[in-house]
């Protein structure tokens, strides 16, 4: 693992900079490049590679092993970021809403959001 207080980056400059490589990776062949045929298939394909990376995730939780939980948060992460290009929607948009969110109660937020 890494020392945060020795890394040039933030944490979140190192998701910012994933982000950009993904959307780099659009343009490239899905013969070359493992994003360029997640984002190839759509969202569907996207959201599933995700579900399946976050039940991994959950699994190396329960297992108490926290490298393998490093690890796999890792590649759900990765995940997640492609899945939000093949919506295009980006890390920012996600920040507006925690942004917006600071300050209010889970509860409270909960109670105010409305059913989908």
């Amino acid at each position: 693992m890494t020392d945060p207080a020795t890394d040039k980056h933030s944490d979140l400059d190192v998701l910012r900079d994933l982000g950009k490589t993904i959307r780099a990776r659009k343009s490239e062949s899905a013969q070359t490049s493992y994003t360029a045929k997640l984002l190839d298939g759509g969202i569907s394909v996207c959201a599933k590679k995700f579900g399946e990376e976050a039940v991994e995730t959950l699994i190396a939780a329960i297992e108490d092993d926290k490298n393998h939980l490093a690890e796999e948060s890792a590649d759900m992460l990765y995940h997640w970021l492609v899945m939000l290009e093949a919506a295009d929607v980006s890390l920012a948009d996600v920040m507006a809403v925690l942004r917006a969110r600071q300050g209010v109660g889970g509860l409270v937020e909960k109670a105010a959001s409305t059913p989908r």
